[in-house]
């Protein structure tokens, strides 16, 4: 029998959680907003898409990190 796992209290912020979130965060607000912002740009080929789809993801990436992590510092604060 494995032993059962147990959950923690971490002083400060949760970073297991920022990350959790933001990947899930990234990935669901992400696509939709790469596949709209495609839509204005003219991308002919499989090496353009590529690029813009990194391009355009790793800003959101960024910004939604960012968001999570001083949502979880201000929560903490509390």
């Amino acid at each position: 029998m494995p032993a059962r796992v147990e959950r923690t209290d971490p002083d400060g912020v949760d970073y297991g959680r920022v990350m959790q979130l933001t990947f899930v965060v990234t990935i669901a607000a992400g696509a939709p907003l790469v596949a709209v912002l495609s839509l204005a740009v003219e991308l002919t080929t499989w090496t353009e898409r590529a690029l813009f789809a990194v391009r355009v993801g790793a800003v959101v990436w960024i910004v939604t990190a960012l968001s999570i992590y001083v949502y979880e510092r201000r929560a903490n604060a509390e």
